[in-house]
């Protein structure tokens, strides 16, 4: 009974005391207080295309999770009748990564090269890319190959002033950074048609300016992730892919073939593949 409820008592007779309840003793052990259930995290599932060779061991060890993790996440599926063509679940912790400047880190950091192949789905979930700081730590010793302390430090100021403001992934910067030039900001301008200037190769952006570096590297940085007057960035790509590893194979070719993105449609087959090494951490002779 609540102590604090109004209660109506019967009238006492005149000139009685009022009667007093003797108080209820305390339990020993007092029941605990329910609480409320916490709420189960929310967790989403990738599709994946088994293509041949695969094995749940390969799987696992190219997408950083485990053979648990993906038995578990397909109920049914026997591991050792897996065939091509066939679409599995693939655990992940969150939806596709959209324009953060960091994000955790995977757990195939380190690892060596991995021959990614298929859709997009068949490659690593951005959540378990190398955090960036993993990244800037590994990739800006092969910038200083080339270029000075000064002008590593504009590609960092650069990267982390851009992907805020275009939405793009600050990873996925620094990694098409170094896929198209090594980071080097005095890289050469190819031509296919269209000049592709500056450190991400950019359609008819800017290239380096030795008199405004950092001005330069800022304007080369904006080009290759926002686009310019007459092409694409990785911006644009990714609205029109919604996935970044489309948008990779759209940037390096101008076209994609969504079922192969080592498809190289003129370009380089192995971009899309060597970016999502870069991504999560791996290293290879040469890369």
């Amino acid at each position: 009974m609540n102590i604090n409820e109004d209660i109506k008592r019967p009238q006492e007779p005149k000139h009685t005391e009022p009667k007093h309840p003797a108080p209820k003793p305390e339990p020993k052990n007092p029941a605990p207080r329910p609480t409320e259930p916490k709420a189960k995290p929310q967790h989403h599932k990738m599709s994946y295309t088994i293509v041949s060779g695969d094995t749940f061991f390969s799987i696992a060890q190219s997408h950083g999770t485990t053979v648990a993790a993906i038995e578990a996440a397909n109920p049914g599926v026997n591991p050792s009748a897996l065939q091509i063509g066939q679409v599995i679940n693939l655990p992940g912790g969150g939806g596709p990564s959209g324009g953060n400047g960091g994000g955790s880190s995977g757990s195939s950091v380190g690892g060596g090269y991995v021959a990614y192949s298929g859709p997009a789905s068949n490659f690593p979930n951005p959540d378990t890319w190398a955090s960036y700081d993993i990244l800037w730590s590994q990739n800006s010793t092969l910038m200083a190959l080339n270029d000075s302390p000064s002008e590593v430090d504009f590609i960092k100021a650069a990267i982390e002033q851009v992907a805020p403001e275009s939405g793009i992934d600050a990873r996925a910067i620094l990694c098409i950074i170094m896929q198209e030039s090594g980071g080097n900001v005095r890289v050469g301008t190819t031509n296919n048609g269209v000049g592709n200037p500056g450190i991400m190769q950019s359609h008819a952006g800017v290239a380096f300016n030795p008199s405004d570096p950092q001005g330069s590297i800022l304007q080369m940085v904006r080009d290759g992730t926002e686009g310019t007057s007459s092409g694409d960035g990785l911006k644009q790509l990714y609205a029109r892919y919604h996935n970044y590893y489309e948008a990779f194979r759209g940037y390096n070719s101008g076209s994609v073939d969504q079922n192969d993105l080592n498809d190289p449609v003129g370009a380089t087959g192995t971009y899309v593949q060597s970016v999502a090494n870069r991504l999560m951490g791996h290293k290879w002779a040469g890369m």
